[in-house]
């Protein structure tokens, strides 16, 4: 075990430094340390564990080591010694452990199938390869066979079988036809990872002769062939459709082993009629995002580096119209050994401690075995330093002696890990590879970096001093790195001088001495400036530098950043650049760059070469796109962006806009990240971890926004637990025994680090019970079965990555489902307010009963039979509902003097719970509805005869018909009004002592014990006397007025002619135009809603009706709509509630006028009028 922080520093950095920690298998030592330094051997290079090997080529086996002094090499076969000399086939490089079979001089390579292992070995240890299978390929033909053609009816399935010979490895399939045409794949015709042909129904289009398989052997470049399959489709009419059958894999399930980073490869090819649908599903979770892809048209699911998360069920449905099939596959991932720490090499001085830890995982999980230079542990040589605890070694003041090689072997049955990893004990005094005397040159106000590279066993201390008798550097204006560096944050020019570095560990000490030179920074003290030439004149721009006396400063001038042109009229001075007889391509940007071995200074000015005077007038633009992003002070959460702002363009900058891109997670989306004042061009980003950050800048000005600048360089941020757990956790049951989990993922960049997985944690609430986990892919959801129903949980959603777990999430109530409530309200109790409303009481239900949210209760209530006739008619249920825990509610729009029954039920979110025992309940009587019908008949000189139909709801004891009448006169004035009661079981009454040829109105309605119902209303008029009727009709048969009405109707004809011809030639009809802008105002317009017309004013309820009346020709008056409608008072199908359960809104119908009391007289109309009335 480490003693203390000073002994486990000299360990870690004891790994040969050279200005920092040497790798176990690339150790980048100085040249000359190299030569004079002991190492024990690393393998370097070796063949892959299965080794497919050409059958016509030599067999090359890698094995290259390093080591000091070189190692020398020896192999075994099959666990033997392999003795190469003995084989005049078989050589090994020279300096190196590979062989060379020789094959191509009459070797067969057959005879070399076995397992080969390398050792290198030299006095310090010895390091094994890992066991190297080696196999020559294989490509046998094809076997033959008698294939009989295919005879299919079409909408008939079929599969064409490969049955590829057995190769090493496998052979790649696929289907042509003889002029060597890949076979078109389609949903209906694919190919199976079997390469099996799969035609989902056949068309008459697929009836061919050459059907073809080929299997390609890629190792020896080879092609085998099939011989032709023959396929004849045959058609029947109709053709059958079917639901779809699975033709692979056959059964309702089947299992698959994978290993975990391999990829996962599922098929279901179905057949049927019209051509199924394929569609996958993992059963309780959601497929793996980002790692799933569909092939061969949604018929193979395929996932890549699989993980033990994505064990499971996998379902694949097909489906069409007729039906669907499907196939669960029962997915296991196992996994071969892999690395969590593999064991690393260790340097360390005599007296020292260490340790090797080589932990492994799988599934599995893996033995771990050491070896001691190549021999197992438990036989080799003992060493007293050495103790193996499982799958760690310790060492306890090591000796030069327990220098060796170990090798840490994990296996399971699905593979094996072997590491190599030396113990290297060393004693060496202090060396500085650093070489004597070395300068330094820097520019004031910048970092200095003196280097004192150095080695030692064990690891020197170093110390710097500035002079000769210089103290001890320290304090907070050096900086002091592990590899012996000294920085100087901020050099100055006092900081000049000579440097001593001291290296001293218990077998020496050294030192070595470097300088230091601080220069002046070199400086353009006048730039070049914008100018604006005319065309043909003389530009000059000024470049005048200071710099260091020392430093030899060179100016180089650019033109849009390429050399200036080989122009004779471009003159080069020492601190300006001059150019004679400007032209218009002369336009650009000048740059003035100088440059010293220690920096570089540049200024840049605009030349615009214009026609004429006067100068353009100032154009306000958006700004140039910022350039040069530059990123320093690189750290794990933050970083510095600077940038050059680009020309303004007139309009100052007034912010930048710094926005970045995720190359990791969101290649080619650019974020906001943040902001900043238009005088500002650095800023410090906060970084998050696992981001492969890249940055741009937009300036921004009145005007608008500027493009966005080059993005920078890439920066990849290191990995990191989460800092944060899915969001919206939530646990809501979908079935009554279970519990859905689901949230919101992490987008890419929240997860920190590679390996995104969350932990699912729930446990039943107020319940001491322990909390149940499970970790499941990045997926979003989870289903806990076998849960009780209703019960509330605990949950928790912790998301974690390859590194470790977010912080302890906090946790969320959730339910679990809900199922149909258990009992019906008791006590239920109505309460008849009217004809037409009752309110409803019942005891609420106890709350375990419901099982559930409860939402509410609803009431269902129905006619039974109207009281009036003792009819029975079957009225469909009408529903209300009342949300939350009420008692009582208003049922409205009931019909009077019926019988109704009503049931109340409670509701949760599963749905409606059993029903309370029907109630019986009562509505009193209200008034009628008006008559069915009035009509009036058998017209005479003083009478007219009435006939009535009763109330279609008289809604109680009809009592009494109230009838009420008046006359009109010519000018529309209404006469006195006479009422007369007529019994209830009477239907018709003859009007008797009126005047003749007379109009009259009448108003007639229904009575019950409550009161009057709506009236209707109908006119009618008795005849002329017999005299002025044979006048009348002496008038219409005379010659003179029949003449007069067929003139009438000629120029009618010609009117509506001339009309005619004129629409069609385009014109247009003034009449018609006048008609559209005049409406006629007796035309209503006829409501959307109920299809009745619309309202008349009250001045038209007492006019007798014109020509064109609304009194049917029949005089029958159809009822008026005057029924009372439902309104619906609760929250279901039909209406509202207040919070009490009030009625909301108006329950009123629209009544007629009652008539006018007048005492105008009724004068007779003219016998015109009067004709007019009956045609």
């Amino acid at each position: 075990m480490m003693k203390k922080k000073s002994v486990s520093a000299r360990k870690a950095s004891l790994v040969l430094f050279l200005c920092q920690m040497i790798s176990a298998l690339d150790v980048p030592l100085d040249s000359k340390l190299l030569e004079e330094l002991s190492q024990p051997p690393t393998i370097t290079q070796q063949s892959p564990k299965d080794y497919i090997v050409d059958p016509r080529e030599n067999i090359v086996i890698q094995c290259e080591a390093k080591g000091k002094p070189p190692p020398s090499f020896s192999w075994t076969r099959n666990g033997t010694h392999f003795d190469i000399d003995k084989d005049a086939q078989v050589t090994m490089k020279p300096n190196s452990g590979t062989l060379v079979v020789n094959i191509m001089n009459g070797g067969k390579a057959e005879a070399y199938e076995g397992v080969y292992q390398c050792t290198a070995r030299n006095e310090r240890g010895a390091a094994v390869s890992n066991n190297i299978v080696i196999r020559p390929s294989r490509s046998p033909l094809w076997t033959k066979e008698k294939l009989e053609p295919n005879h299919v009816r079409e909408g008939d399935s079929l599969v064409l079988h490969c049955r590829p010979p057995v190769g090493l490895p496998p052979p790649i399939i696929f289907w042509m036809d003889n002029a060597f045409q890949r076979l078109p794949q389609s949903e209906r015709v694919s190919q199976g990872l079997n390469g099996d042909l799969y035609f989902s129904n056949v068309q008459p289009e697929d009836t061919r002769e050459d059907y073809i398989c080929y299997a390609r052997f890629n190792h020896t470049q080879t092609i085998q062939q099939k011989q032709p399959i023959s396929v004849k489709v045959f058609s029947t009419k109709p053709v059958t459709e079917r639901q779809p059958v699975l033709l692979t894999p056959t059964g309702s399930t089947s299992t698959k082993v994978e290993l975990r980073g391999n990829v996962l490869l599922l098929e279901c090819i179905a057949a049927g009629l019209p051509t199924p649908v394929i569609r996958w599903i993992k059963e309780g979770g959601e497929l793996p995002a980002n790692r799933t892809f569909f092939e061969n048209f949604k018929k193979t699911l395929k996932i890549i580096d699989v993980s033990e998360a994505d064990s499971g069920n996998y379902k694949c449905i097909a489906r069409n119209r007729l039906g669907s099939a499907h196939h669960v596959i029962s997915v296991t991932v196992k996994a071969a050994p892999y690395w969590i720490t593999a064991p690393r090499n260790l340097v360390l001085s005599p007296g020292e401690d260490g340790t090797l830890i080589c932990r492994a995982n799988g599934n599995p999980k893996p033995n771990i075995s050491w070896l001691a230079n190549g021999v197992p542990i438990a036989i080799a040589p003992e060493d007293p330093s050495r103790k193996v605890d499982g799958d760690t070694i310790i060492f306890s003041h090591v000796q030069e002696r327990s220098s060796a090689v170990y090798q840490c072997n994990a296996s399971n049955e699905y593979g094996y890990l072997l590491a190599n990893a030396f113990v290297n004990v060393l004693a060496e005094p202090p060396r500085i590879l650093t070489p004597a005397n070395k300068l330094y040159q820097v520019i004031a106000d910048s970092p200095a970096l003196l280097d004192c590279a150095y080695f030692g066993s064990p690891k020197p201390e170093i110390e710097w001093f500035k002079g000769v008798k210089g103290s001890i550097l320290r304090g907070n204006e050096y900086v002091f790195h592990d590899n012996g560096t000294l920085e100087i944050p901020v050099a100055q020019k006092d900081s000049t001088g000579t440097y001593t570095c001291v290296a001293r560990n218990e077998l020496g000490k050294i030192q070595n001495e470097v300088h230091l030179e601080v220069k002046d920074p070199t400086m353009i003290i006048k730039q070049p400036e914008y100018k604006v030439i005319q065309r043909y004149g003389q530009a000059s721009f000024e470049c005048v530098i200071k710099h260091d006396s020392t430093l030899l400063p060179t100016i180089i001038w650019l033109k849009d950043n390429a050399e200036l042109p080989d122009d004779e009229r471009f003159l080069v001075g020492k601190d300006n650049l001059t150019i004679m007889n400007v032209t218009d391509k002369d336009d650009g940007t000048y740059t003035c760059i100088v440059n010293t071995t220690l920096d570089s200074v540049s200024a840049s000015a605009v030349l615009t070469v214009v026609a004429a005077p006067p100068t353009p007038a100032i154009i306000y633009a958006r700004p140039n796109p910022p350039f040069d992003l530059e990123l320093t002070g690189q750290l794990e959460r933050s970083v510095e962006l600077s940038w050059i702002p680009g020309d303004e363009n007139n309009s100052p900058i007034t912010n930048f806009v710094i926005e970045y891109e995720d190359g990791l997670h969101e290649p080619g989306v650019w974020h906001y990240q943040t902001e900043v004042p238009g005088t500002q061009t650095t800023v410090q980003l906060k970084l998050s971890p696992y981001v492969n950050y890249s940055f741009r800048v937009i300036a921004v000005n009145e005007i608008g926004r500027s493009p966005p600048s080059e993005p920078s360089e890439q920066y990849l941020t290191k990995s990191a637990n989460p800092d944060e757990n899915p969001s919206n956790v939530q646990g809501i049951g979908s079935e009554p025994d279970n519990l859905v989990i689901t949230w919101e993922s992490l987008k890419g960049f929240q997860s920190n680090g590679p390996g995104l997985q969350y932990k699912v944690s729930w446990r039943q609430k107020d319940v001491d019970d322990e909390w149940t986990s499970v970790i499941v892919a990045n997926v979003s959801k989870y289903i806990v079965s076998g849960t009780p129903t209703f019960v509330p949980y605990e949950i928790k959603v912790q998301a974690l990555n390859d590194l470790g777990y977010a912080p302890e999430p906090s946790e969320v109530i959730g339910h679990s489902g809900e199922d149909l409530p258990m009992v019906a309200p008791g006590n239920v109790q109505v309460h008849v307010i009217n004809s037409t409303l009752a309110k409803v009481h019942w005891d609420t239900v106890p709350l375990k009963t419901v099982r559930g949210h409860l939402q509410g209760y609803k009431v269902y209530y129905w006619k039974v039979q109207s009281l009036s006739r003792r009819s029975r008619r079957h009225v469909e249920k009408k529903i209300l509902t009342f949300r939350g825990n009420k008692t009582f509610g208003m049922l409205p729009g009931l019909e009077p003097y019926s019988s109704y029954k009503l049931n109340v039920r409670v509701v949760n979110g599963k749905g409606e719970g059993p029903a309370s025992p029907d109630k019986v309940f009562k509505t009193p009587e209200g008034v009628p509805s008006s008559p069915s019908f009035l009509r009036i008949t058998n017209p005479t000189l003083d009478s007219l005869t009435l006939e009535w139909g009763s109330p279609t709801h008289p809604n109680g004891v009809l009592t009494s018909y109230i009838l009420k009448f008046q006359p009109i006169n010519n000018t529309h004035e209404l006469g006195p009004l006479v009422e007369i009661r007529i019994p209830a079981n009477e239907s018709s009454l003859i009007l008797k002592n009126l005047n003749y040829s007379t109009r009259y109105k009448f108003y007639f309605n229904a009575q019950t014990s409550v009161g009057s119902g709506s009236q209707i209303t109908e006119e009618a008029i008795t005849i002329m006397d017999e005299a002025m009727a044979s006048r009348q009709v002496d008038i219409a048969t005379q010659g003179w007025f029949i003449g007069l009405m067929c003139a009438v109707a000629l120029l009618i004809l010609i009117l509506l002619i001339v009309c005619f011809i004129r629409r069609n030639k385009g014109g247009k009809y003034p009449v018609k135009e006048k008609e559209d802008a005049h409406a006629d105002p007796e035309i209503q317009p006829m409501k959307e809603d109920d299809g009745t017309f619309g309202e008349y004013s009250d001045a038209e309820d007492h006019k007798p009706l014109k020509k064109g009346s609304r009194t049917p020709s029949d005089r029958t008056v159809k009822k008026e709509d005057s029924d009372d409608s439902l309104v619906d008072y609760g929250e279901g199908v039909n209406g509202q509630f207040n919070e009490d359960g009030s009625f909301i809104g108006q329950y009123s119908g629209k009544k007629e006028k009652e008539p006018a009391e007048g005492n105008e007289s009724s004068e007779a109309p003219s016998p015109v009028n009067a004709m007019n009335s009956f045609v």
